[in-house]
């Protein structure tokens, strides 16, 4: 997993860094230790802030280097606008701001004040801006060797010290907000991995590390996938010369074992080439990030495993790679499934449901969940639909939609529901078998999700098509990354809210 930076929470009477960042509201309303500090360097920020003509609004920052009578490298005033009522989110948009804004002056460690005009920061609200600098901080750099000016990559790790009034409050929320952030990374990390590296069983060999977390987790193979007759699921994958595989994850943290687990099932093609109906040459080689879904399940499971939930959850994905061949599946080609239903495919680049009707069958015939929510970055018609902000919600149960619409926006992570009726059945019913894999020219999201559903029974369960915001996504305050990370903190709360015991 890439690496995080040492993120800490200090009083306000510690030693500061040589690097000290201020936080200010418009008009350049400093809190009371800001105030002090500008005092003791003789109105030297003020008196900066009003020459730049500074105003203290969100997102926008005044370097004030080496002030004079003081042993300090710089001052960093941070805008953070009004924040009375601020949340989580906003503050951990700060605290990435606040990263970026000390990784482009290359200051390697520093002392942020959490306080603004209206007092010392909660304890939550200072952990949140350490979650921020922590998601702001990733940089996949694993293949570099030499940086742009030709001197060698350093590895050196940054550091943030957040001087606050409960140091021991916001330590203990930080703890939980490092368990998702980790997920996260774990997540990132996956989807940007080339797909030279990352092949179905050395993604389900990363999955098996979890069990270091308390995750219990099964790998079965092909062998073992032809017993089980997920016919779906290893037609996308024969024409590859990489084994598919299918990984189980369960975290048992309720009170009661045997509770219903709540169940999280994830895409997980390593690299579509489209199969026999190939894709563009432009653009192919994003395709390697094809598992964003179970990128995003798996690294979800480690945020639960880390943090302790008091949840049941099982987490289930499907890993194959789509690959033109001599073996590869056809167009006119008709396919079993685990569920007895048989799939015309008439386009083998729609594979990504294959791979879904055999894991969420399998799902709700073993788990009997108390619901199913699958994440896969399915179709590029949600793209059309809703761009790089939203991802494709579709769903069976009401409730569920509503809690994952107000989870996401809680937490950045945003979903919108899409319609789902009977009436767009009759666009993927076949004449040849119960149905085929694609619909018309029109409505393609609401045409994969309806072929989704024919997989889950009376199950609750939700589809998040997440093609236009799990991987080059839009880059935001918390995210630089070719690689979002998306659903692992929307799925983290909505386990957190509804689901914990």
């Amino acid at each position: 997993m890439s690496d995080m930076p040492a993120i800490d929470f200090t009083g306000f009477d510690s030693k500061p860094e040589k690097t000290i960042i201020v936080l200010v509201q418009p008009n350049v309303a400093l809190g009371s230790h800001g105030k002090a500090l500008d005092k003791s360097l003789g109105q030297q920020l003020t008196r900066a802030a009003a020459a730049a003509r500074f105003t203290g609004a969100r997102k926008t920052s005044l370097e004030v280097l080496a002030p004079s009578d003081s042993d300090l490298d710089r001052v960093i005033l941070i805008g953070c606008g009004e924040v009375e009522a601020a949340s989580e989110q906003v503050w951990a948009e700060i605290g990435g701001y606040t990263f970026g804004q000390m990784s482009a002056r290359k200051a390697s460690t520093g002392s942020l004040i959490a306080e603004t005009s209206n007092g010392a920061l909660a304890s939550d609200a200072a952990a949140a801006i350490g979650f921020g600098a922590a998601l702001r901080s990733y940089n996949f750099r694993k293949f570099k060797t030499r940086a742009k000016n030709g001197e060698a990559v350093t590895e050196a790790p940054q550091k943030l010290a957040i001087r606050c009034k409960d140091a021991s409050g916001a330590n203990s929320h930080f703890a939980r907000l490092r368990a998702i952030a980790e997920g996260m990374f774990l997540a990132r990390d996956l989807v940007n991995e080339p797909a030279n590296i990352l092949g179905p069983v050395e993604f389900a060999d990363r999955a098996a590390e979890l069990t270091k977390a308390g995750v219990m987790v099964e790998v079965f193979d092909v062998e073992r996938l032809t017993e089980m007759k997920m016919e779906a699921l290893l037609a996308v994958g024969q024409g590859s010369a990489r084994p598919s595989r299918l990984v189980v994850m369960q975290w048992q943290g309720a009170e009661n074992k045997r509770a219903k687990p709540i169940a999280f099932i994830g895409k997980g093609v390593v690299f579509d080439t489209g199969g026999i109906s190939m894709k563009p040459a432009k653009g192919m080689e994003d395709m390697k990030g094809d598992m964003a879904g179970a990128a995003c399940v798996t690294g979800l499971m480690h945020a639960l495993a880390r943090r302790k939930a008091a949840v049941n959850a099982v987490g289930i994905i499907g890993l194959v790679e789509n690959m033109p061949s001599g073996t590869a599946m056809r167009p006119g080609d008709i396919i079993g499934s685990m569920s007895g239903q048989t799939i015309e495919v008439l386009n083998t680049d729609a594979e990504g449901r294959l791979v879904l009707a055999d894991a969420l069958h399998y799902c709700q015939e073993r788990f009997k969940p108390k619901a199913m929510i699958d994440l896969a970055t399915l179709t590029g018609a949600i793209m059309v639909a809703l761009g790089k902000e939203y991802a494709g919600l579709f769903s069976n149960n009401d409730r569920l939609a509503q809690w994952l619409s107000e989870c996401g926006e809680a937490v950045g992570e945003r979903v919108w529901r899409m319609p789902m009726d009977a009436a767009y059945d009759k666009d993927i019913d076949s004449k040849n078998a119960d149905m085929k894999n694609i619909g018309g020219q029109y409505a393609g999201a609401i045409t994969a999700a309806q072929f989704l559903k024919r997989f889950v029974g009376d199950t609750p369960w939700a589809h998040l098509d997440i093609a236009g915001v799990a991987l080059a996504s839009n880059r935001t305050e918390i995210s630089e990354s070719w690689s979002s990370g998306y659903g692992v903190r929307l799925l983290d709360r909505l386990v957190a809210e509804h689901y914990e015991s």
